[in-house]
């Protein structure tokens, strides 16, 4: 196993997810141990390491990324009232795979 949750088990099915927003590219899902009353994690189906290791051939996918995390943040800041889109680098980074925690109401 790596230290990559998103590849050896969510996108592997190892580990069922329930989905807000599917792309061919991209997944939008209920984080499997959230943190806050809302917590969705949104992530790119490539294997990417990180925002600081995106392959030049591959900033293509930050516009699909990009497009998903604004219509999922938005329809949560409509229901909630506000919400944060946080993504972690280096050692604030757990599971070395892009991707995005959007996040509403108090941390647990």
């Amino acid at each position: 196993m790596t230290n990559d949750f998103y590849c050896d088990y969510v996108l592997n099915h190892k580990i069922e997810v329930e989905k807000v927003y599917e792309t061919e590219n991209v997944l939008a899902y209920y984080h499997t141990r959230p943190s806050y009353k809302v917590h969705i994690v949104v992530i790119p189906k490539k294997h990417i390491p990180s925002l600081t290791d995106i392959h030049p051939d591959d900033k293509w996918i930050l516009t699909e990324l990009m497009n998903i995390i604004q219509k999922v943040a938005a329809k949560v800041e409509q229901d909630f009232g506000a919400c944060r889109v946080i993504t972690n680098l280096g050692d604030y980074q757990e599971s070395k795979h892009l991707h995005w925690h959007i996040v509403s109401g108090e941390r647990f």
